[in-house]
């Protein structure tokens, strides 16, 4: 069985994350204005990306661990439970971490995106992909057999790559758009619950993950 429509969600996902204004592009936005020079949107998309791919890469690692100490029914229960968990959490206490103001260098930078993408819970939706890409067969022909560990440890890295991949290219698009069109005034005239709708993402994928 074929799980080509992994590689497709996964970027998606990463698109998602990119335009949620919570994951990134505002500060950038914001820092870009306060210094009124776009270059600043540059400068901060690295350490951003960064601090979202550190946090990415935890959750994944984590998971990748327990999958292989663990029964697959035990892994997708634990992962059911813990996406319906901070689904619910974030529909009942959607609140964002505080920093302290905008002067951040690379490092501090870093640090505010690894935080909130954990809090956000960005990394465990990636766990239903660790789970199918567990059980992908290596090879056509291999259907049943186990993965070699080279093999998934290159799918999961992929998965990530993919990821990385839609949220810099939309956290790009959209804070260039909004500083050269819009500013942040957009948000008064535009806004969408991005908390709400990924709270209720994460509690519907653990209930599917849960039932399948």
């Amino acid at each position: 069985m074929t799980h080509n429509w992994v590689w497709p969600a996964l970027f998606l996902l990463g698109c998602y994350h990119g335009i949620n204004p919570g994951m990134g592009w505002l500060f950038a936005v914001a820092l870009a204005l306060q210094e009124r020079s776009v270059r600043a949107i540059w400068l901060a998309l690295g350490p951003i990306t960064l601090g979202h791919l550190m946090s990415v890469m935890a959750i994944v690692g984590i998971a990748v661990i327990l999958k292989a100490a663990v029964p697959g029914l035990v892994f997708r229960a634990g992962a059911a439970a813990v996406l319906l968990g901070m689904g619910l959490y974030r529909g009942i206490r959607a609140r964002h971490f505080r920093w302290a103001g905008l002067r951040v260098g690379f490092w501090g930078l870093t640090l505010w995106a690894f935080l909130m993408a954990t809090g956000h819970g960005a990394g465990l939706m990636m766990l239903p992909f660790v789970n199918v890409l567990d059980a992908s067969p290596a090879t056509p022909g291999m259907a049943g057999m186990a993965m070699p560990a080279d093999a998934r440890n290159a799918s999961w890295l992929a998965a990530v790559g993919v990821h990385t991949a839609g949220y810099l290219g939309a956290m790009t698009a959209v804070a260039f758009i909004v500083y050269r069109y819009f500013g942040v005034r957009i948000l008064r005239t535009a806004w969408i619950n991005f908390d709400l709708m990924w709270a209720v993402a994460l509690a519907v994928t653990g209930v599917i993950l849960l039932l399948t």
